[in-house]
């Protein structure tokens, strides 16, 4: 089978989103519900996807396909292999595995089948001890299916000696390392569980009156019309069977870590987290950086589309006009052709527009996410400045990203992050813009609702990529010769 290209060519500068996974029970086709949940997630992986049913009569099925939810899984001849009541799935950005030569065997969910019954899980986030349990597991004989870190689950849940799925299921996520939500299902139980710092996101919805749902963002609970219960607690299993819920912390309760890059990029912004909507602080995050970082212009303009309710939020504050000065290409698509040279040298503006009327003799400030390696930054700096602007100011809805995340986010090795290796004004200097100022990682904090800013003592989210400060020791990478940050 072909694959598509792993990503489109022109969003190398990003931070990529990590997976979705998503999963129903109590209804009569679960996979045509699981199926739109994950088209709900799909801005969380658009590689590959899966999906794995169950039915009393043909038992476990299974469907894993490269591309977008929308191409393979509306199908009649794909979904009508898919019966049954309950269904997980899962869509994937390969943050762990074979990047860049992903097989169709480590696209999730996987499967296993035990003694007490058959069980699949799907998994959001990166193990970070996943490299010494592999080998461990290999030397005692397991015989691994993919490249994914994700499949150790399923052969420590193999070597477990405990009687039910559920148990099996803690005995092996207590030895893992790192950042893990999973959804899995056994014949009759779909399954959910949180890492016991919480630093990636999972919620629970009801669908009538015996339904259930597990998604990664409320915003999939939406789309099938689920009502939003709460989110699952950080270290917290729930099992559901027969429209009930039985809750365990297998884990303990340690303080939750829960990834603020969600709060700035990754979740869709109709989302809900921690009672929040996730709009309204980015929004207010633009609200910050007008406050932190004021600047004499005429335009407030994003760069489309994660970088909108930030510039809504700076223009209001600043009361400088907001106006729509970069036009995405809506139908580009993340697979597009293969690039010849050529067309490549176009770089973003096969994806983004100037609107030249609007741009023209202004002092532009454009709001963007984050900067990674910068060269995108560059070149729609070029783009604004050939449409005639006067002055182009950046602002930024992220802190500078100095440190590589091992948490679950496909970021570029430390060396090739712009913030690690220049200051402020030499990033300024390198991008070519008048000014660049990020928000303050206490205004980020105060814009997620942490009126006092970061306490350095005891941050409530998960900030690594800015801070250096890894909640969970990357064993894996230290081992491999990766430099944590030294101790003030």
């Amino acid at each position: 089978m072909k694959r598509p290209p792993l990503a489109h060519p022109f969003d190398d500068d990003k931070l990529k989103e990590e997976c979705g996974i998503f999963g129903v029970i109590g209804v009569g086709d679960a996979a045509n519900f699981v199926a739109l949940g994950l088209h709900a997630l799909q801005h969380r992986g658009q590689e590959a996807g899966g999906i794995v049913s169950h039915d009393p009569n043909s038992g476990f099925n299974s469907a894993r396909r490269f591309g977008y939810v929308r191409d393979n899984f509306t199908k009649a001849d794909v979904m009508s292999t898919l019966p049954g009541p309950l269904a997980i799935g899962h869509v994937r950005y390969s943050t762990a595995g074979s990047k860049g030569a992903t097989a169709i065997r480590d696209v999730q969910p996987f499967f296993g089948e035990f003694s007490m019954g058959g069980a699949a899980i799907a998994h959001n986030g990166n193990l970070t001890n996943a490299a010494a349990l592999r080998r461990e597991l290999i030397e005692r004989g397991s015989i691994f299916q993919s490249s994914s870190d994700s499949e150790c689950i399923i052969h420590l849940m193999a070597r477990s000696i405990q009687k039910t799925i559920p148990e099996r299921m803690k005995d092996a996520l207590r030895r893992v390392e790192g950042a893990f939500s999973v959804v899995a299902m056994t014949r009759t139980k779909l399954i959910g569980v949180r890492d016991p710092l919480g630093v990636r996101p999972l919620v629970l919805g009801r669908l009538g009156d015996q339904a259930w749902a597990l998604s990664s963002e409320t915003c999939a609970l939406d789309i099938v019309g689920a009502e939003f219960v709460r989110e699952i607690e950080p270290g917290e299993m729930v099992v559901i069977e027969d429209g009930k819920i039985t809750s365990t912390r297998p884990f303990g309760a340690p303080a939750s870590r829960f990834c603020i890059f969600e709060q700035v990029y990754f979740s869709r912004p109709d989302s809900i987290i921690g009672g929040r909507s996730v709009y309204e602080t980015r929004r207010q995050i633009g609200v910050e950086l007008a406050r932190e970082a004021p600047v004499e212009a005429d335009l407030v303009c994003p760069v489309p589309d994660s970088g909108t309710p930030a510039a809504i939020g700076y223009a209001h504050e600043s009361g400088i006009p907001f106006g729509m000065g970069i036009i995405r290409n809506q139908y580009m698509g993340r697979t597009f052709i293969e690039p010849t040279e050529s067309i490549r040298n176009m770089g973003v503006r096969l994806k983004l527009n100037v609107n030249r009327a609007l741009i023209k003799g202004k002092r532009v400030i454009l709001v963007d996410d984050s900067v990674v390696r910068g060269t995108t930054s560059r070149k729609i700096k070029d783009m604004i400045l050939d449409a005639g602007a006067a002055e182009v100011h950046f602002r930024i809805a992220s802190p500078p990203t100095a440190w590589p995340c091992f948490y679950g986010v496909d970021t570029p090795e430390r060396s090739k992050l712009l913030a690690a290796t220049m200051s402020e004004d030499e990033m300024r200097d390198w991008i070519g813009v008048n000014s660049l100022k990020f928000i303050s990682l206490d205004g980020l904090y105060r814009a997620a609702g942490e009126a006092g800013g970061r306490d350095p003592k005891a941050p409530k989210f998960c900030d690594a990529c800015f801070s250096g400060d890894y909640p969970i020791v990357p064993s894996d990478k230290v081992e491999e010769g990766f430099e944590m940050k030294a101790a003030e």
